[in-house]
C-alpha cells in the first residue's frame, strides 16, 4: 500500500507538493481554507497583482504614444468593471487548479487543519464538521501574512495590506505607500497609472533595500517622476484617521512632519505562518524569526514532518515553494534529494522590471568572493531603442579566474523574462565564453546578455570598453 501524505497549505508549494506525489503513486490530501487550490500567490498576490500591473503597462505606454506620434484620449476607467478582470483571472486559475486535483485524484478538503500529533490531522469544514485524517507524512505549506506594525495598526478601512490594495476600494486622489519594497512599489505603481498621486516612504537610505543600487537607480529614477514624493531614510511616528482621510506623521530629511492621504497601503514585507494549532505536540522546531527549521532535504525535527515555501525560510517566492515542494516529495519516496540551486531568481515587477539571480554585488562584497562586473547599457542596444525603452542595464557577475557566470542583474522591460537565461547559465556552470559565443537572435533584449559577456573580454560590438591589460 502506498504511503498517504497530507499537505497543510495550497499554495504554489503545497499543490505543487500534492500534484507531484500523486503523479509518483501515493495517496495525497491536500487541505486549505479555500474553495480550490492556489494560496495567497494566486488569490491575493503574484497573480492578481500582474494582471493590475498588465493594465497599468498598458496605460502608461497609451501615454507614451505622444512621443511616437499617436495620441490617445484621456482613459475613462470603470473600476468595477478592472476588478471583475481581476477576479476572473484568478477564479480561471484557481477552478483550473480545482479540476487537476481531481484528475490526480488528489483528496482536497475545505478546512482550517490543526495538528493531532505527528500523524493525525484534525480539519474543521464549514459548519463545524470535523474530519480526522491519519497520515505517513505531512509536508507544512502555510506560506506567510503580511508584516504589521504594532505602533501604527489603527483599524481603519482607509489603511489597506496588500490583500486590501488589490481589492481596488476605489481609484483615491492620494496614496501613501509604507515601505519601498517589491509589493509596496508594485502595487504603488498600479495605481499611479490609474491617476492617484502616490508617496512612498522608506526607512532604509534606499528604495529595494535587497537589490543592487545600480539596478535600483534605474528604477528610481521612473518612480521618481510618476510617484507624488519618494521619502527615504524616512520613518512614520504615527496615523490616526478619520471617515475621509489618514494624517500621517513623519520622521527625517526632506519629509513633511504631517500630511493627509486619502488612503495608506502598509507594506512593510512578510512573516512566516508557523503558529499552526497543535504544532507543539510535535518535534517541529521554529526559529527565533518564526520560520521552521529544516534540513537539506525540507525535513523538520520531526522525521514524518516537512515543511516548505514560505514558512521554511528566504527567499519568499512561490518559485522557489514549488521546487522545494518536489524536493520534500522525492525525500519521503527515499530518494538521495537535496534542495542546494545556485540561482534562485527574484523578479520585481515594477517598470521597468528588476531581476536577478545568483551572487549580487552586495553579496559578493559581504561575503569577499572577488568578482569582475561586466554591463551592458541598453541604450546601446537596438531592440531597445526600437521599442523607445532604453532604461535598462544587463550586467554579469564573473569569477575573474575560472570566468564562470556568478550572478546576473537586470534592469528593464521584461526583465523577469530575460532573467531565465542567467538561470540556467549560472546552474549549468556557463562561463563568459559560453554565453559570448552562445547566437543571441537580433534584434532583441535577450541579446544585452550576451553583449554583457563580449563586455568582459572588451570586445563588445555595440559598446568600446576596451579589456584593461
Amino acid at each position: 500500500m502506498s504511503s498517504h501524505v497530507a499537505v497543510i497549505g495550497a499554495g504554489p508549494g503545497g499543490y505543487a507538493a500534492a500534484f507531484y506525489a500523486a503523479d509518483l503513486g501515493l495517496t495525497v490530501t491536500l487541505i486549505d481554507n479555500e474553495k480550490n487550490p492556489g494560496g495567497v500567490c494566486l488569490y491575493r498576490g503574484c497573480i492578481p497583482s500582474k494582471a493590475l500591473l498588465h493594465v497599468a503597462k498598458v496605460l502608461d505606454e497609451s501615454k507614451h504614444a505622444k512621443e511616437w506620434g499617436i495620441e490617445f484620449g484621456a482613459p475613462t476607467i470603470d473600476v468595477d468593471k478592472l476588478r471583475d478582470y481581476k477576479n476572473r483571472v484568478v477564479e480561471k486559475l484557481t477552478s483550473g487548479t480545482g479540476q487537476v486535483a481531481k484528475f490526480r485524484k488528489v483528496n482536497y478538503i475545505q478546512g482550517w487543519a490543526s495538528i493531532v500529533d505527528a500523524k493525525t490531522i484534525k480539519v474543521k469544514k464549514a459548519g463545524g464538521v470535523e474530519e480526522h485524517v491519519t497520515v505517513d507524512y505531512m509536508i507544512l505549506a502555510t506560506g506567510s501574512l503580511p508584516t504589521k506594525i504594532p505602533s501604527l495598526a489603527i483599524d481603519s478601512p482607509r489603511v489597506l495590506d496588500s490583500t486590501g490594495a488589490l481589492n481596488l476600494p476605489e481609484i483615491p486622489k492620494t496614496m501613501l505607500v509604507i515601505g519601498g519594497g517589491y509589493i509596496g512599489l508594485e502595487l504603488g505603481s498600479v495605481y499611479a497609472a490609474l491617476g492617484t498621486k502616490v508617496s512612498v516612504v522608506e526607512m532604509t537610505p534606499g528604495l529595494l533595500p535587497g537589490a543592487d543600487r545600480d539596478l535600483v537607480k534605474v528604477l528610481a529614477q521612473r518612480i521618481e517622476k510618476i510617484y507624488e514624493k519618494v521619502m527615504v531614510s524616512t520613518k512614520v511616528t504615527a496615523m490616526k484617521a478619520n471617515k475621509d482621510q489618514v494624517t500621517v506623521s513623519f520622521e527625517g530629511e526632506g519629509a513633511p512632519k504631517e500630511a493627509r492621504y486619502d488612503y495608506v497601503l502598509v507594506s512593510i514585507g512578510r512573516r512566516p505562518n508557523a503558529t499552526i494549532d497543535g504544532l507543539n505536540k510535535t518535534k517541529v522546531k521554529v526559529d527565533a524569526k518564526g520560520f521552521i527549521e529544516t534540513d537539506g532535504q525540507r525535513r523538520t525535527a520531526e522525521p514524518t514532518i516537512f515543511a516548505i515555501g514560505d514558512v521554511a525560510g528566504e527567499p519568499m517566492l512561490a518559485h522557489k515553494a514549488s521546487h522545494e515542494a518536489r524536493v520534500a516529495v522525492e525525500a519521503i519516496e527515499g530518494q538521495k534529494v537535496v534542495f542546494e540551486p545556485a540561482a534562485i531568481p527574484a523578479v520585481v515587477f515594477t517598470d521597468p522590471e528588476i531581476a536577478w539571480a545568483g551572487l549580487t554585488e552586495a553579496d559578493a562584497e559581504k561575503q569577499g568572493i572577488k568578482v569582475e562586473v561586466a554591463k551592458f547599457p541598453w541604450p546601446a542596444s537596438g531592440r531597445a531603442i526600437a521599442i523607445d525603452r532604453v532604461d535598462g542595464l544587463t550586467k554579469l557577475l564573473i569569477d575573474p579566474e575560472t570566468e564562470r557566470i556568478l550572478g546576473v542583474g537586470i534592469v528593464g522591460s521584461g526583465a523577469g523574462e530575460l532573467i531565465a537565461e542567467g538561470v540556467l547559465a549560472i546552474e549549468m556552470g556557463a562561463t563568459a565564453s559560453d554565453m559570448k559565443l552562445s547566437i543571441h537572435p537580433h534584434p532583441t533584449l535577450t541579446e544585452t546578455l550576451m553583449e554583457a559577456a563580449e563586455v568582459f573580454f572588451g570586445q563588445a560590438t555595440h559598446v568600446y570598453k576596451p579589456k584593461r591589460k
